[in-house]
């Protein structure tokens, strides 16, 4: 099989090697937020060569995509035919396709699965008998679906009820690129940025493919900012709302959800997100935080000392759509050039460089040397702050993380030293048998003084995160 320089995606390409040669029967689900890169990865992986492939229509009926079905099917060989009057019958001419195949491993790639489930169309049904009755009575099948639509992903196959019932082989859930693979991705494009402006690129945009792709090598990322965003017929002008209605069915409840979140910077718990969005207490809540969770668009966490989960909006181009874009209708072609600088500007880095920490735990703990230990990560809170990431490992030390961000070296002031000799009290007293640690991650390092001195036992900075 020929393939392209896939960037990044190794513990992706690694395990679609070994489901691939496997000597049985997969079933792969590959999910994740629109435009992750999901359908580039497995055309990319097989050099295009599958013994089917098909992809859904997005908002088809279930005549459009029973035709479209059926081209697929003309063009992998089976025969000048009339469109199937059903999934049943598309499966059962799938059956012929790959039964007249040569090739050792068959590998049938179903792009967009879920826009093939119309309504009453019993497509999950089809599905359902095409791979426990025919799939798994053969060895050389490699079934790979693959879909933005997050919600129906999760309900249907992942924790399907149904006949597919655990049923998968395997699932991968394809994440933004980090900001190492941002970095590779953008020098493949022949952009060669600081350390500094991949980071706050990535605070704009996250680590999402399709973005960076249309980032101009030409200009500063100021000005791709203003291209892709601010001016007249901008590339990602309606990109909100496009995102929320691909992944999520009735999207309105979940926009009401990732809104309210943007509002409380720390989190809410659940009975937080009720108040805020009124939206009914019960399985279709849970359901809608799973989803969203799923995408990657929030995370849940737990605070030292409170049982109760906390829900943070995490997705960085969430966080920069309501900071910069929603309700913004005066904006000129250089609204980021001039924002620079500016006071909203500064105020969204610092809360951006937060997630991005926490985005890159990983890679925090490997630039700690904790890698190989067995940890737990929490948020504080105390009267004074909250400390979003605390470090409990099991070698009875604790890290406590100070994120700071900014573009140059971070100078510890007296009462902010104080107040961090707080947060280190309140640590010790919610881990009493552990040594606490403080750790420092700044973006440009810090300033030597008085403070910087005593009682920091290690610092990091956007490069560690890299």
């Amino acid at each position: 099989m020929t393939k392209r320089l896939i960037i990044g995606r190794q513990r992706e390409q690694n395990e679609l090697m070994r489901l691939t040669n496997s000597g049985t029967s997969e079933f792969v689900a590959i999910y994740g937020r629109r435009r992750v890169g999901k359908t580039y990865l497995v055309k990319e992986f097989y050099g295009q060569q599958f013994t089917f492939y098909a992809t859904g229509i997005c908002r088809g009926d279930r005549a459009s995509q029973l035709k479209c079905f059926h081209d697929a099917l003309t063009e992998y060989g089976s025969g000048e035919m009339k469109s199937p009057k059903d999934w049943f019958e598309a499966f059962d001419r799938l059956k012929a396709v790959v039964s007249g195949s040569k090739k050792s491993r068959k590998v049938i790639f179903l792009d967009e699965l879920p826009w093939m489930d119309t309504q009453k169309s019993n497509f999950t049904q089809a599905l359902d008998l095409f791979w426990n009755k025919w799939c798994t009575s053969r060895t050389d099948i490699v079934l790979i679906v693959c879909g933005s639509a997050a919600s129906w992903m999760v309900k249907n196959l992942i924790r399907s009820r149904g006949g597919l019932h655990n049923r998968l082989t395997c699932k991968i859930h394809l994440q933004p690129f980090t900001l190492s693979e941002t970095n590779a991705f953008l020098l493949s494009k022949g952009i060669r940025w600081s350390k500094q402006a991949v980071a706050e690129c990535y605070m704009a945009m996250g680590g999402i493919p399709f973005y960076l792709q249309h980032i101009d090598k030409s200009m500063s990322l100021a000005q791709n900012i203003d291209r892709m965003f601010f001016n007249p017929s901008a590339l990602l002008e309606d990109e909100f709302a496009n995102l929320y209605d691909s992944l999520f069915t009735h999207s309105e409840d979940y926009v009401k959800i990732v809104r309210a979140l943007n509002s409380r910077k720390k989190g809410m718990t659940r009975d937080d997100i009720v108040a805020a969005t009124r939206i009914t207490n019960g399985g279709g809540l849970t359901r809608k935080l799973e989803e969203l969770e799923q995408c990657g668009f929030i995370r849940k966490y737990t605070s030292v000392g409170n049982a109760k989960f906390i829900y943070q909006l995490m997705d960085f181009y969430t966080l920069f759509y309501y900071h910069f874009i929603h309700g913004g209708k005066d904006y000129d072609e250089d609204t980021w050039m001039h924002l620079q600088g500016q006071p909203r500007h500064a105020a969204w880095l610092g809360l951006s460089f937060e997630r991005l920490c926490l985005a890159h735990a990983y890679e925090i703990k490997h630039a700690l040397g904790i890698s190989g230990i067995g940890t737990k990560t929490y948020a504080l809170n105390t009267d004074g702050a909250q400390i979003d990431m605390v470090i409990e490992r099991a070698d009875n030390f604790v890290n406590l993380c100070e994120m700071k961000y900014g573009t140059s070296a971070y100078a510890i002031t007296k009462s902010e030293w104080n107040k961090i000799r707080q947060r280190m009290d309140a640590a010790r007293d919610k881990f009493p048998r552990k040594s606490v640690l403080l750790t420092m991650i700044t973006s440009q390092g810090l300033k030597e003084n008085e403070y910087s001195l005593n009682g920091i036992q290690k610092t990091l900075t956007i490069e560690d995160l890299f």
